[in-house]
């Protein structure tokens, strides 16, 4: 596998993202795709699991992600629980979250070692889900650290202007988040907004492993470049103390 290791500079937690490397999947799945309502064979995606869980200390907690911004700590979960952004307290319980552009987003309490992830596609970001996943850890916001996983990027991502207008709505400061190119077409930086939206709910230390997904076809998979299309996992939980 190729897996893509956040820097931790400041925290023990450990995480990585996926890639297309490592699994079994064919045609437009092809590789390691590990999302299970993408349209590719079921073998293939148990499989493709199976492969990952060899590196994890637990089975992954999979969301049934919706595009909101609902956040749930992992005692509620179960495997058809609704909801964008998941936390927990608890050693060695990993968290996952599936993408083909969207953007994943990690974080954790160094000092407790609490962690949180969060899908954040822009329906998601519209809805500040990095200030309700901050705001449901039971620690101070400036206590946190981020990473902002791989996803696409704004040369790559063009939208309608109803985006901009919700964004603009949530914030009128995101606006800075577009550009308009010689096309007239509007170009949208998650990743910025990500950033933004963490500092504004208090997180001071954010990464950004700046990779965009759509740039990428032999390693990510990306469903603005190609619809149907696999998923990459990024995961995320807290050592044992052991």
């Amino acid at each position: 596998m190729d897996l893509i290791e956040p820097d931790w500079s400041l925290s023990d937690a450990q995480a990585f993202s996926t890639t297309r490397a490592g699994g079994v999947s064919l045609g437009p799945w092809a590789g390691l795709n590990l999302g299970s309502a993408c349209g590719d064979d079921p073998a293939a995606v148990a499989e493709n699991r199976r492969r990952l869980r060899k590196r994890l200390p637990s089975n992954p907690l999979w969301l049934k992600q919706v595009h909101g911004n609902r956040v749930i700590h992992a005692r509620d979960w179960n495997a058809d629980i609704e909801a964008d952004a998941i936390w927990t307290d608890e050693p060695e319980q990993v968290l996952a979250i599936l993408t083909a552009d969207c953007l994943p987003l990690l974080l954790v309490d160094s000092t407790s070692g609490i962690v949180g992830a969060a899908h954040g596609g822009w329906r998601g970001l519209a809805a500040d889900i990095p200030g309700r996943l901050v705001d449901a850890m039971p620690v101070a916001a400036e206590q946190l650290s981020a990473w902002i996983g791989p996803g696409i990027g704004a040369e790559r991502y063009i939208v309608g202007e109803s985006v901009q207008t919700a964004f603009r709505a949530l914030n009128p400061e995101l606006d800075c988040a577009f550009f308009t190119d010689d096309q007239g077409r509007i170009h949208c930086d998650l990743p910025r907004i990500a950033r933004l939206l963490l500092a504004s709910a208090g997180v001071s230390r954010i990464a950004d492993g700046g990779l965009c997904t759509a740039s990428d076809a032999e390693r990510f998979y990306s469903y603005r470049r190609d619809g149907l299309c696999g998923r990459m996992a990024t995961l995320i939980w807290r050592p044992s103390a052991e």
